[in-house]
């Protein structure tokens, strides 16, 4: 398989200030979020950064989608660089964070238009998505409501959507069932599963062990920042539930830092 995502040691720090220092108890003033972190993910592949609160799993993503830059290493998103040529890499990619808020005045109609001139989509090629996704998603009945009126579900499926007007090859989904029912996270996990059988390569992060189990090809797993196991689910689990797997690996991921 062809490797669409090449992730080549990324790092990232941030400064924190005195008030951060006293908050976390730590005389620290540099965070280290991501220490020289590699993986790929290939075509039609759904490949699941698996990680605990603070692990550096949104860090990382942001940096993949250009939202921040890393201080060394790069990511090549189908041969592009995320340190190099940023606007040409985010025409490619699609980026959803339940930490980035659409405007809550707009409706749907506005934000897919919106968007979908913002990504220089042909007119004729927005209505037809514009048509099929809505109705996907039952967005077609609230199409006119402005966000602020919207369930919070409803928001989830106009952010995803908003987030693929463009039609991308490449698809980062930082914890994208988080916040949501049952039935919401049902429509949205279906959702992804289309888009790799259409060839899409698709990453997504999350704490959420079955979300892993049902939806990836392949799993890394990372913490403090570190990718500690990184390899199809069967090898990752050796034959133990991914729950029992993970804990194992983070208990020997906190002895050895000990």
């Amino acid at each position: 398989m062809r490797e669409i995502i090449q992730v080549q040691g990324l790092t990232k720090t941030f400064h924190l200030s005195s008030k951060q220092q006293k908050l976390e108890r730590t005389k620290e003033k540099i965070r280290v979020a991501v220490d020289n972190l590699s993986f790929s993910a290939c075509q039609g592949e759904i490949f699941g950064l698996l990680g605990p609160n603070g692990a550096g799993k949104t860090t990382t993503l942001r940096m993949l989608a250009t939202l921040i830059r890393p201080d060394s290493g790069d990511a090549l998103m189908d041969g592009v660089s995320v340190v190099r040529q940023p606007e040409q890499v985010r025409r490619h990619i699609g980026f959803l964070t339940s930490e980035l808020k659409l405007e809550e005045f707009f409706t749907p109609n506005y934000l897919f238009t919106f968007f979908s001139d913002l990504h220089q989509v042909d007119p004729a090629v927005r209505e037809a998505r514009r048509q099929a996704l809505f109705a996907r998603f039952g967005i077609d009945r609230f199409a006119e409501v402005k966000v602020a009126n919207l369930s919070t579900g409803m928001k989830q499926k106009v952010s995803l959507v908003i987030s693929i007007v463009h039609d991308p090859d490449i698809i980062i989904f930082d914890e994208p069932t988080n916040g949501l029912d049952v039935l919401t996270a049902r429509v949205v996990t279906d959702f992804l599963q289309e888009l790799r059988d259409q060839g899409k390569t698709i990453i997504v992060s999350t704490h959420i062990f079955s979300l892993v189990e049902k939806l990836c090809d392949r799993v890394g797993v990372i913490v403090g920042g570190h990718m500690v196991q990184c390899d199809t689910l069967e090898r990752v689990c050796g034959g133990l539930s991914l729950e029992d797997r993970f804990f194992e690996i983070y208990k020997e991921t906190a002895g050895d830092e000990e």
